[in-house]
């Protein structure tokens, strides 16, 4: 059979199909951030807290290491930096589409259930006590001692948004995307035993936890929201891969399923004889060393060169 190339799935060819197919999503994204919004706007919950409770509160205020600006830098616009690029070597839109598509889904669905979090349970930060009296001067109710705050009011309705760490919930949410997907376009999980691979996987792990180790450092949160943090970010990270892409360790991990599709659509619809069954692909050949080459071993794709159905 005639061999194509992944060139026939451009933006130019294929975008807007891609793109009206997942119209609702998209606009189901514009709402996650909208509600994310309000979400930030609404005052959080103001927890009892009494003189016995300011031991653990009285850190130091200081800045912040990884400031809130560079939080979507690090977790969105660096992993669709390495989406374009694989786009512009491979030309296949329904990975450019569906990589787009899930991390801003992730980051988001992500960002609603921190915020969410943050205001139903309203903990304190460990720097609280700074927030509360920036003076130095603590003052509490005589009957019930709970602080009587006299900061500055966004500063203090900050101060209870300690659990869990949006920093870390982000960073994971992205990164944590970012880390599938290499390992699916590296084939990480070949079996061939080259290691290499899995530095290029957990790198992103590795910048998403010094983010979140940060937020300790700064006296901003506690361990347990950073943990706490980490584990929703990686865990909506997973679930928004594993919806378009398969597997890390399937022979079709290297594009999503909606790819698979299109070709097997095309098969069934008697147009595979002026166009290539064979898309090229990654895959490290017997004797290389890791080396990323190009390999063709999708069942979809085998059925179809058999001249089966799928």
């Amino acid at each position: 059979m005639p061999d194509i190339q992944l060139g026939c799935h451009t933006i130019r060819s294929h975008g807007t199909k891609v793109a009206t197919l997942h119209m609702y999503d998209w606009i189901i994204l514009l709402c996650l951030a909208v509600l994310d919004g309000l979400l930030n706007i609404i005052e959080p919950f103001h927890r009892f807290v009494g003189r016995d409770m300011m031991t653990d509160l009285s850190y130091p205020l200081k800045g912040n290491t990884i400031p809130f600006w560079a939080v979507p830098l690090i977790a969105i616009v660096l992993p669709l930096v390495i989406f374009a690029v694989i786009y512009f070597k491979k030309k296949n839109v329904y990975d450019l589409h569906h990589g787009i598509l899930g991390i801003l889904y992730s980051v988001l669905i992500t960002a609603v259930i921190t915020d969410a979090i943050k205001d139903g349970v309203g903990r304190p930060r460990p720097d609280f006590f700074w927030r509360c009296f920036p003076d130095g001067k603590p003052n509490f109710n005589n009957i019930t001692t709970d602080v009587i705050c006299h900061g500055e009011k966004s500063v203090i309705k900050e101060g209870h948004k300690s659990f869990p760490s949006g920093h870390s919930s982000w960073s994971f949410a992205g990164l944590g995307f970012l880390a599938w997907y290499l390992a699916g376009k590296l084939k990480a999980f070949d079996r061939k035993g080259h290691i290499a691979k899995l530095c290029l996987v957990f790198l992103p792990l590795l910048v998403a936890s010094l983010v979140a180790v940060s937020r300790v450092d700064d006296y901003w949160h506690h361990w347990q929201d950073v943990f706490a943090g980490g584990i929703i970010g990686l865990t909506v990270a997973s679930f928004c891969y594993l919806q378009f892409f398969p597997y890390p360790f399937d022979n079709d991990a290297l594009w999503p399923h909606a790819y698979f599709q299109q070709l097997a659509e095309t098969h069934s619809n008697g147009n595979a004889n002026s166009i290539n069954i064979r898309p090229t692909e990654f895959e490290d050949e017997p004797d290389d060393h890791g080396d990323i080459v190009l390999r063709d071993t999708s069942p979809i794709l085998e059925s179809m060169e058999s001249g089966r159905r799928p």
